[in-house]
């Protein structure tokens, strides 16, 4: 059998899982974006947008070796609306922020598609679309550090 070449694998819009080629999608793999229906119904909104705001602004606040925990930026939205919220709301001890968790992965992971994150567990860069269990999210490549001087002419 010949060793045939398939494209490279992309990253999900939603998700930000890999997409491995697969031969029905030989005549439009350029036009896929989703690996799935539901990736394609629930495309990233608000909540999603402001996650992937709130990890680069909790990695931004750090040392450039520090690392963060998607729980806390799962935190940091959950609580973010409650105006007249109690005293465990406002400290992240309430549970809400839990329902967040997948869509927090999930905007870590497009932040890996980006460039601006990377993925650890224990230490270790792992691949997003497969990392099972803890993880921590660490500065990128793609990530414009605040410490970083600013070009002249700005």
């Amino acid at each position: 059998m010949a060793n045939r070449s398939h494209p490279e694998p992309k990253t999900c819009s939603t998700c930000g899982r890999t997409i491995e080629w697969r031969r029905k999608w030989a005549d439009d793999w350029d036009q896929v974006r989703y690996c799935s229906q539901r990736c394609r119904r629930s495309r990233p909104g608000p909540v999603d947008r402001a996650l992937e705001a709130a990890i680069v602004e909790l990695l931004a606040a750090r040392p450039a070796s520090s690392t963060v925990c998607p729980s806390e930026a799962a935190r940091r939205v959950a609580t973010a609306g409650d105006d007249g919220a109690d005293d465990a709301d406002r400290h992240g001890n309430d549970e809400g922020w839990r329902d967040v968790m997948e869509p927090a992965r999930a905007a870590a992971r497009r932040l890996v598609a980006d460039g601006q994150v990377v993925i650890k567990q224990r230490g270790r860069m792992v691949d997003p679309s497969t990392a099972k269990g803890p993880i921590r999210l660490a500065p990128g490549p793609g990530l414009g550090r605040p410490t970083d001087p600013i070009p002249s002419g700005q």
